[in-house]
């Protein structure tokens, strides 16, 4: 048996779609139902529902095989494991934002301060420009921080930008683009080769005839 980790939240309804079309049954998955556990006819692969902070550290320590996650995620947890494909999807950016008046000095200030959802990024990122910030890390609404003086800037994904531009503030800096990721247990990939191998090609076919425009 195959265990995937899948991460409840935005990228959930499109991982189920592209393992529907490797040829994964997720019938039980599209059931209303408050299951964790979710497994195909055949049981020869289990599907679970994590946190999509969880999803890494299941792979990491073998309860999951497999899992599909934002690359924002892996970047922050920082987990022992093979990142395999970019499942190209769940597309967005990690940026630096912040009032627009703010563009051109907010990095010369001696003492900034970042909010922030992901304090690991945010503090490498900023290490490797070799400037000295304050990470406060936050769980809800990031663009809180600016708006009511806790923050500087902040570190956050955008996908359209609007809710940034409907808070009066404006990308600074671009950190990377992320999107979702097939992550893999480094032992599992030993072990149960030929079955993860073999997931991993129709995974692979399946993004690739997509971004060729050979499927809708």
């Amino acid at each position: 048996m195959i265990t995937i980790a899948l991460a409840k939240g935005r990228l959930m309804e499109q991982a189920i779609d592209i393992l529907e079309a490797a040829g994964v049954d997720c019938r039980q998955l599209k059931e209303p139902s408050r299951k964790l556990f979710f497994f195909t006819p055949d049981r020869q692969i289990r599907m679970i529902l994590v946190k999509p902070n969880d999803v890494p550290t299941y792979v990491e320590y073998g309860i999951a095989d497999m899992g599909i996650v934002g690359k924002d995620t892996l970047l922050e947890e920082e987990r022992l494991l093979y990142e395999m494909l970019d499942l190209k999807f769940g597309r967005c950016k990690l940026v630096v934002a912040g009032f627009p008046e703010k563009r051109d000095v907010w990095i010369t200030h001696s003492h900034t301060r970042v909010a922030t959802k992901y304090p690991n990024i945010a503090r490498n990122y900023f290490l490797h420009k070799g400037k000295s910030v304050e990470i406060i890390k936050l769980n809800g609404s990031v663009e809180l921080g600016p708006l009511t003086g806790l923050s500087d800037v902040i570190v956050d994904i955008v996908e359209s930008g609007r809710t940034l531009k409907e808070n009066g503030l404006v990308i600074l800096e671009e950190i990377c683009s992320v999107s979702a990721r097939l992550v893999v247990n480094r032992v599992s990939l030993k072990m149960k080769n030929r079955e993860i191998k073999a997931l991993i090609d129709d995974i692979q076919r399946v993004v690739e005839e997509r971004e060729n425009g050979k499927v809708n």
